[in-house]
């Protein structure tokens, strides 16, 4: 019984661990590749990854007016040079960047479908599981004695947030002037029959 019991306790000492490796590293990849990155756009990447979109869409006109509107104000030349980045430190959903559908990669009748679909998903998670597992990621974030722009500042906001039972928020304007970031948040099980394929290069694989 001993024996069962400390197998199990070094089970989830190294879950912990690993854990904690994987958000340190990806924390350290996606500074460097985004060094005007602020804690909410950490956070921005994480619950995207967890959750999914920012809220169901049930209004698929209104949805594709914004994207028709979007794609028509947006520069190319503005916009990161990937087609497609995964979220967060799972990847569970994908940043389909408009740039695949201005170069002709990607219908923009098809990502704005992938979206809804994904969007609309049943099996999101609560507000509540998604609280536990970001202030799972502070920890590490805080071992990790960052000193970044506006950093106490981001998280009393985002804790304001949370504390209202709310989850989503915007880019930082530091991350939206330097990176310009114009995309459709798709599930990763839908990207990989419906979009990888298509979009081999370029890519994002932080």
């Amino acid at each position: 019984m001993r024996r069962i019991m400390s197998l199990l306790l070094m089970t989830t000492c190294c879950a912990s661990m690993m854990l904690a490796q994987d958000v340190e590293s990806w924390v350290s990849e996606m500074l460097t590749q985004y060094p005007k990155a602020r804690i909410l756009d950490i956070y921005k990447s994480c619950f995207q990854d967890y959750m999914g979109a920012e809220h169901l869409v049930g209004d698929t006109a209104s949805a594709r007016a914004y994207l028709e509107q979007e794609l028509e104000t947006t520069a190319l030349d503005e916009l990161m040079p990937w087609y497609y980045e995964p979220c967060g430190i799972n990847g569970n959903y994908v940043r389909v960047s408009l740039r695949a559908v201005m170069e002709g990669k990607v219908q923009a009748e098809k990502l704005l479908d992938a979206f809804v679909r994904s969007a609309n998903d049943p099996e999101r998670p609560t507000i509540e599981t998604w609280k536990e597992t970001w202030h799972e990621i502070v920890a590490v974030i805080d071992k990790m004695g960052l000193e970044l722009a506006h950093q106490q500042e981001d998280m009393a906001f985002i804790e304001g947030v949370l504390a209202q039972r709310k989850y989503a928020i915007s880019h930082s304007p530091d991350y939206r002037e330097a990176y310009s970031p114009h995309y459709r948040i798709i599930k990763q099980e839908i990207f990989e029959n419906e979009f990888k394929p298509l979009l081999s290069e370029p890519s994002c694989t932080q």
